[in-house]
Order: C-alpha cells, then sequence, then structure tokens
C-alpha cells in the first residue's frame, strides 16, 4: 500500500531516519557555524578603542544594582554596615571593636569606583546594542542552541534512529547472518532464535530498571532503558509473528544444522551473553553493557553518517568514472585488482569502517573484476578484501577511537604508521595474486591506452572540483567555516560532499541503464534512480537496513566483550611472559580471536582495558602493539566463523552469484573451491607476521622528516 506513492516503511521509517540523519548533520555542521558566527561577530561588532567584545552583546545586560552616585561621607558616618542595612549575626560578633575609619573610607571609595566602572560598562555595551547587533545575536544563539540540543541529546537521537532501523531490518529480515533463510526450517529457527534473544534482552533491560529504581538514586534520562524494553519487546513480536506466519517466499523442508547458520549474528550474541549474565547472577549484565553504546553515541552516530555516505556514493557514477580511467589500459585481471584494492584502501578509511566501503561499492569492484577476465571466486575474494585494507589510514574512525581511548598514540602516530603496514598489505596481495595468476601479464600500448584515459579523466573532473569546492567553503578562514577535513570532521563533511555529486548527477541528466528482464529474474535491484528525490530516498532506505544491522550487531559484540571481562579468561593471560617473542606470539593469536568474533568497535574497548596494558608490561611499543591490533582485526574481518566482510561480500554480490562461483569451481582442488576464503588469508596472515615479528626490529619512536609522518627505522630488540 502507497500513500502519495510512499510505502508505509517509506513514511514511518525512511523519513523519520533520514530527518535523524540531517539533525546529526546541522548538529554537527551547527558547531562549525556557530564558531564562525563568534569569530564574524567578533570582527563586525567587537570595538577594542571602547574594550567592547562581541560576547559582551549575546546578551541585554543586567542594570547593576549599586548606587554610582553614594555619598561617601554619610556611609561612612553611618558605620560598617548600613550601607547593606545593618550588620548580620557575625559581624555583631565584633561590633565592640574599634573601626579604623580610613580603611573603611577607602573600602568605600574603591566600592564606589567598581560601582561606577559596573555603569558605565553598561552604559556603553548598551550603547553597542544596535539592531543590527540583535538581529546577528538571534542567528548566532540560534546556532548556539541548535548546538547544545544535540550535544545534550545525542545518546536519544542515536537510540531512536537505532530503534527505527532495527524494526525496519527485522521486518525485511535483513539481520547479518551466516547464511540467509530460505527454506521453512531455516525461518523457523530464525524466528525463534530471535524470540528469545529479544526476550533476554527485555529481561535484561527490565531487571536493570529495578535496580535503579532500588537504588533511590535519580537515574538521569530514565526513558533511555524504557526505549530498550520498547525495541526488543517490538522485534520480539515481530519474530513471533513470523514464527507463527512464515514468509510465503520460503521453500518446504530444510536441515535443522543449515537451519542453524541463518540465526543473526547479534541474535546469538544476545542469547550467549544473556545466559552467561544469568547464569552469572547478573542479569541485568546485558543491558549495562549496551548502555556503554550510549556513552560512544557520538561515535555511533558518525559511524551511522558514514553509512548514508557509503549509500549516497551507491547512487553515483564516481566508481564507474574510476573504473573508466583504468579501462583502456587492458591490464591483466590480477594486476587491475590489485590497482582497485590500492584505491580502494583511501575511500575505505573514509568511510569510517571496513564494512561500509562493501556496501557502498562492492558490486561494482566484483563486476568490475569478473569483467576482466578474473575468476568469480578471486573476485570474490578481491571484493571482501576491498573493505580491510584501509583501517589502517586517515582518516578511520577505528583510530580515532583507538587514540581517544589510549594516551599512549597518538591519531598522527598510528595514521603514519598505519600507512607503511598498508603498503605491506596491498604489496603482498600483489605478489600472491602473480604466484596464482592464470593468464599472461598484458598492458595496452601506452600510446593507446593513455589518450583514453586522459579523456577519461574530463567526467571525473567536476567531482574533484566539487570536493575541493566543498572542503575549501569548510576550511576558510574568512568566508567560510574554519574547518579542515579530517579525522573528526569527516562524518559531517562526506555526506555534504557525497550530496553534492548526487545534485551534479541529476543535473547532468544521467539515466541508469535499466535492467533487463533475466536480470530482475536473478534478482538484481537498480541502483541508481533518476530523480534527486529518489536517490536520497533509496540512499537512506538501505542505509536504515545497514544501520539496524550493523550498529546492533556492534551493541551486542561489547556486551560479548563484557562477558569475556568478567569470565577471567583476560586475566589468565599472564602479565608478564619473560620473553618478547611469546608474548608477541601469544598476544597476536588472541587478538585474531578477538577480530574474530566481534565487531572492530566493541574490540577496541576489550583490548583496550585487558590486553594493551598486558602488551606495554612486556616491552612491547604502544604504537607496535596497535599495529598488530588493526592488522589482526584485518584478518579477523576475513576469517570464519563470522567473517563479516566475506558475509557483506555475499550480500550484496546475491546469493545467485555465489551459487555460480561455486559451481565454476566444483571440479577444481581444494585450493580454487575455496580461493574466495583462501587467499585473504594467505596475504592477512602474512601481513600479520610481518607486523608482529618484523615490527620488533623497528624504532617506533623514530620520527621522520619530509611527506610521511612516519618512516621505518630498524634497531635490534
Amino acid at each position: 500500500m502507497k500513500i502519495f506513492n510512499r510505502t508505509l516503511s517509506e513514511w514511518f521509517s525512511s523519513l523519520p531516519v533520514f530527518l535523524l540523519l540531517v539533525l546529526t548533520l546541522v548538529i554537527g555542521t551547527g558547531e562549525m557555524i556557530h564558531g564562525q558566527l563568534l569569530r564574524t561577530g567578533e570582527r563586525l561588532f567587537g570595538n577594542p578603542d571602547s574594550g567592547i567584545q562581541y560576547f559582551m552583546l549575546r546578551a541585554d545586560p543586567a542594570l547593576p544594582a549599586c548606587d554610582p552616585n553614594q555619598d561617601i561621607d554619610a556611609a561612612a558616618a553611618a558605620g560598617p554596615g548600613a550601607s547593606a542595612g545593618g550588620m548580620d549575626d557575625i559581624d555583631a560578633l565584633f561590633s565592640d571593636e574599634v573601626v579604623d575609619v580610613d580603611a573603611q573610607r577607602q573600602s568605600l571609595e574603591k566600592a564606589l569606583e567598581l560601582c561606577r566602572e559596573k555603569h558605565a560598562m553598561y552604559t556603553n555595551v548598551t550603547s553597542h546594542l544596535t539592531a543590527e547587533v540583535k538581529a546577528y545575536r538571534k542567528v548566532e544563539t540560534t546556532f548556539f542552541a541548535i548546538f547544545r540540543f544535540g550535544t545534550e541529546n545525542r545518546s536519544l537521537l542515536l537510540l531512536i534512529m537505532v530503534a527505527i532501523a532495527s524494526l525496519t531490518t527485522t521486518l525485511g529480515l535483513h539481520h547479518i547472518s551466516l547464511r540467509p533463510p530460505k527454506t521453512l526450517m531455516d525461518f523457523r529457527v530464525y524466528s525463534v532464535a530471535m524470540l528469545v534473544a529479544n526476550s533476554v534482552l527485555v529481561f535484561s533491560s527490565i531487571k536493570y530498571i529495578a535496580i535503579q529504581n532500588a537504588s533511590g538514586v535519580a537515574v538521569d534520562r530514565p526513558y533511555i532503558n524504557w526505549i530498550w524494553v520498547f525495541m526488543f519487546s517490538a522485534i520480539g513480536l515481530i519474530s513471533l509473528k513470523s514464527l507463527l506466519f512464515p514468509p510465503k517466499t520460503a521453500t518446504p523442508g530444510g536441515s535443522f544444522g543449515m537451519a542453524l547458520l541463518s540465526i543473526p549474528l547479534f541474535a546469538v550474541m544476545a542469547m550467549m551473553a544473556g545466559f552467561n549474565f544469568i547464569a552469572d547472577g547478573h542479569p541485568a549484565g546485558l543491558a549495562i553493557y549496551l548502555g556503554q553504546m550510549m556513552e560512544l553515541s557520538g561515535v555511533f552516530l558518525n559511524l551511522a553518517l558514514y553509512i548514508w555516505a557509503g549509500m549516497l556514493l551507491k547512487q553515483t557514477r564516481v566508481v564507474d568514472y574510476f573504473m573508466d580511467i583504468l579501462r583502456p589500459w587492458k591490464f591483466s585481471p590480477e594486476l587491475l585488482t590489485w590497482i582497485i584494492l590500492f584505491a580502494a584502501a583511501f575511500p575505505t578509511a573514509y568511510t569510517g569502517a571496513s564494512g561500509i566501503f562493501v556496501i557502498a561499492a562492492g558490486a561494482v569492484i566484483y563486476r568490475e573484476i569478473l569483467m576482466s577476465g578474473a575468476r568469480r571466486q578471486y573476485a570474490l575474494a578481491a571484493t571482501a578484501m576491498s573493505g580491510s585494507m584501509g583501517v589502517v589510514l586517515a582518516p578511520c574512525l577505528l583510530i580515532v577511537v583507538i587514540a581517544a581511548l589510549n594516551k599512549q598514540v597518538t591519531t598522527s602516530i598510528l595514521y603514519g604508521w598505519g600507512f607503511w603496514v598498508f603498503l605491506v598489505s596491498s604489496t603482498l596481495f600483489l605478489i600472491a595474486s602473480q604466484i596464482l595468476r592464470q593468464q599472461k601479464v598484458q598492458i595496452e600500448n601506452p600510446a593507446i591506452a593513455l589518450p583514453a584515459s586522459a579523456r577519461a579523466l574530463v567526467p571525473v573532473a567536476p567531482y574533484i572540483v566539487i570536493w575541493i569546492a566543498v572542503s575549501m567553503f569548510y576550511g576558510a578562514e574568512t568566508w567560510g567555516l574554519n574547518t579542515k577535513l579530517d579525522e573528526f570532521t569527516a562524518p559531517v563533511i562526506l555526506p555534504v560532499i557525497l550530496i553534492a555529486f548526487v545534485i551534479f548527477d541529476k543535473l547532468r541528466r544521467y539515466e541508469p541503464k535499466a535492467l533487463t528482464a533475466q536480470q530482475i529474474a536473478d534478482g538484481h535491484e537498480q541502483e541508481r534512480r533518476v530523480s534527486l528525490e529518489e536517490s536520497v530516498r533509496v540512499a537512506t532506505n538501505d542505509t536504515i537496513g545497514h544501520i539496524g544491522a550493523l550498529i546492533m550487531l556492534m551493541a551486542l559484540s561489547v556486551s560479548v566483550g563484557g562477558m569475556i571481562e568478567r569470565s577471567g579468561i583476560m586475566e589468565a593471560v599472564p602479565h608478564t611472559f619473560g620473553n618478547i617473542w611469546l608474548a608477541l606470539t601469544l598476544l597476536a593469536i588472541l587478538l585474531v580471536f578477538i577480530g574474530m568474533v566481534m565487531d572492530p568497535f566493541g574490540a577496541v574497548i576489550l583490548v583496550t582495558a585487558t590486553v594493551a596494558p598486558v602488551a606495554y608490561n612486556n616491552g612491547i611499543h604502544p604504537v607496535h602493539f596497535w599495529m598488530i591490533v588493526l592488522t589482526a582485526f584485518e584478518l579477523g574481518y576475513l576469517t570464519p566463523p563470522v567473517a563479516l566482510n566475506q558475509l557483506l561480500t555475499r550480500q550484496v554480490v546475491g546469493e545467485k552469484e555465489m551459487a555460480d562461483a561455486d559451481a565454476e569451481v566444483r571440479h577444481l582442488s581444494f585450493y580454487w573451491r575455496y580461493e574466495r576464503w583462501i587467499l585473504p588469508l594467505i596475504v592477512m596472515f602474512t601481513a600479520l607476521l610481518i607486523v608482529v615479528y618484523g615490527g620488533a626490529f623497528v624504532d617506533w619512536d623514530y620520527k621522520g622528516t619530509g611527506f610521511f609522518s612516519a618512516i621505518p627505522h630498524f634497531k635490534m630488540p
């Protein structure tokens, strides 16, 4: 059913989330605008000659209560306390003491002088309160109110957004799992697991509310916990309906073992952590650790903006135009794939988390690698890796979180060394691809390819101009917002740049290619839309599904981290090993395991509290340790049992393509049948070995000069 050509889901889900995303952008931009408004107000209305600064004009001054025409002689003759209407009880205790008349008079004269200065300042400020000042400060204080409202209510905005997105994701059966449900057995197991998981979450949330009420301490924002209760209850009811009335698309039959793989990962984590907390006599534990999500509300709101930017990217032709630059060279599939992965690492860093870029550009990358003549399994491996290598580059949000939680390192140091780690992993992929290549290395004659690539740069030029223009607007000190694009401002600025890209695409009147009947039958969906409103709406619809899936997975991952922390497993790790090589080995294995089962943000919180102190105690340099952590997490994104980037790759290329990839190599040997799993593991495992053991020979305190912020300098461990 549609109302004004919009589905009910778009009215009650897409529109509210769009408004919340825009409000988050306004709040973030409002902070920048407010800072620039204060500076502009000082330039326009400040008067150094009269001692007036703009901050004095932001509100009407209060008339001083003192009398500037007070008679000093009369006040001195009246004695102490006369001007105040008599002495208080304490002054009366010393009323018999001899009063120093000269000192009293000097005090009165100083007070009168101060009073006259206050009145003079009042008159001076009042005289500068022109109609222009009042109009300007109205605008400035309005932006301040918006910024303050957003700062004080970040957690509420996040929770409402996540609640709407989670309900929509549940209705659409889009939660992340090892395989999507297909059969009746799949849907039954899926629904039962979701019902049990959300019942545990509701139970834990209610227990937490009861503990708070019993404490007798006033709870700040108690409605937060009740929103959790409402959200999990609603998801549980949706799951109950799905159990009683399975989708009509479900095929009969199915096996219980395969159905277990259809359980959403967030439900697995909720049941695992929830039952563990209940058995441990701490039923509110699940809800308490969920509350940490609210403490990091700014990070998760930024992540939502990054997801939105990624979905807006899908509505542009930027990736297609980039591929047009490479096509004339007719690179071999392996060399083309390396170039794509190298280039993809930088937008991966700008999208804040690895999976977002796979969602945004994975389908295009897979298609281009496949069209170059590559094997399907190889193309799937490269698509999954396209979202992993950039997590060590600026301005990745994960490194911002690491630096915020660990005073031993800074973002600039981690980004500098992360670039070299990226060079290691990308070079290893190139070497592995060339060893395993099945075709000759080929490159088109530069005399032919170079002019064609140059012509392909022309359609890209407007996007570069738009990027520069928006960045200059934000960065200009006088006519802009005096805010440069970096790891802290990227979540706010990037969506604005991408919206400008989408607007430009529509002004260019680009018409997306229509799908064939066979493509529609195969389950392909039209990615790009014609109108601006439809493009933004579709991008927002896609964002909702990923917010509901990814952020809930991250939130429950924090709870799993809490379960691991409380279990005492981490305490079993010795604080000192007596041998740095043994310490490096055991900690690397532990970090890979954490990266395999937890999302990176939740894992960073757990590692900061438990593993990092052990590393420091064993003489591992903080920068070296966090390079190991990031590389281990990259490996974890690609390693079963979760392998999040592999799951997202499956999601973007479609089940039919996955089946075709398996059928293509079913008759071949073990490696070729599972290349999409093995190749990424070979590359990232080798990279981890180099970072772990080779890093022991690096002088991490050495700071080079020149273009790079960190240049490897070696020493004996």
